[in-house]
C-alpha cells in the first residue's frame, strides 16, 4: 500500500459508480494539476539536469492522461465540467515546511507529490478491482501503474537530493499527516474526495 496507514473503504466505489461523469471530470483536473506541479518542480529547481529530465517525462504523462481521461469523457457523451478544488490536496499541502531552506523546500514538495501519487495509486487499484465498468476497470489498472511509478521518482529524488535531510523521518511524519487527514475522506465521488 506504498506506506500508507489507511486503506480507502471499498464502499467509496459505489459512490463513485453513482456518478461516473463526476468523477471522470475531477479525475481529468487531478492528471491536469499533476502536470502542473511537476513543471512547477521544474521552474523551482532547474538547476538538477536529472530532475528536471525525469520530471519533463512525468508531465507529458500526466497531460497524456489528461487526454486519455477526456477522450473517455466525450466517447460517453460527457462534457468535461469546470476544474474542482481538491480538499485533500489543499490540506496535504498545510504540512509542508514554507519557512525552511531551498532544498528543504524542495525535498518536501517531491514527498508531498508522492503522497498524493501514492494516494492516487492506492484509489486507482480500488476501482481496477471494485468498479463494475470493464473498460474504466482496465483504465484504471494501467493508470494504477503509472501511478506507482511517478510515487518512486518523487520519493527517488527527495532521498537523491535530500541526504543532508532526514527524509525518512519526515516521510514517515507526511504518512502520519496523512492518515489524519483521509480519514475525512472517501465520501464523494472524486478521485481523493
Amino acid at each position: 500500500m506504498l506506506g500508507l496507514k489507511l486503506a480507502t473503504d471499498p464502499r467509496w466505489v459505489n459512490i463513485v459508480e453513482s456518478n461516473i461523469e463526476e468523477i471522470l471530470t475531477d479525475h481529468a483536473w487531478c492528471e491536469q494539476k499533476a502536470a502542473t506541479n511537476a513543471i512547477t518542480i521544474i521552474t523551482l529547481n532547474s538547476e538538477y539536469t536529472d530532475l528536471v529530465t525525469d520530471l519533463l517525462e512525468l508531465a507529458k504523462e500526466e497531460l497524456e492522461h489528461f487526454q486519455m481521461v477526456h477522450d473517455i469523457i466525450k466517447e460517453r457523451g460527457y462534457k468535461l465540467g469546470r476544474e474542482r478544488k481538491d480538499s485533500y490536496v489543499n490540506e496535504l499541502y498545510k504540512f509542508m515546511n514554507k519557512g525552511g531552506s531551498r532544498l528543504q523546500s524542495m525535498v518536501d514538495r517531491l514527498l508531498f507529490s508522492a503522497m498524493i501519487e501514492a494516494r492516487s495509486c492506492e484509489r486507482f487499484k480500488l476501482l481496477s478491482k471494485e468498479i463494475k465498468d470493464p473498460e474504466l476497470s482496465k483504465f484504471y489498472h494501467d493508470l494504477m501503474i503509472s501511478e506507482a511509478g511517478h510515487y518512486t521518482i518523487f520519493i527517488g529524488f527527495a532521498r537523491k537530493y535530500g541526504q543532508d535531510i532526514d527524509v525518512d523521518k519526515r516521510w514517515q511524519e507526511l504518512i502520519d499527516f496523512e492518515a489524519e487527514v483521509i480519514q475525512n475522506y472517501g465520501k464523494s465521488e472524486t478521485i481523493h474526495g
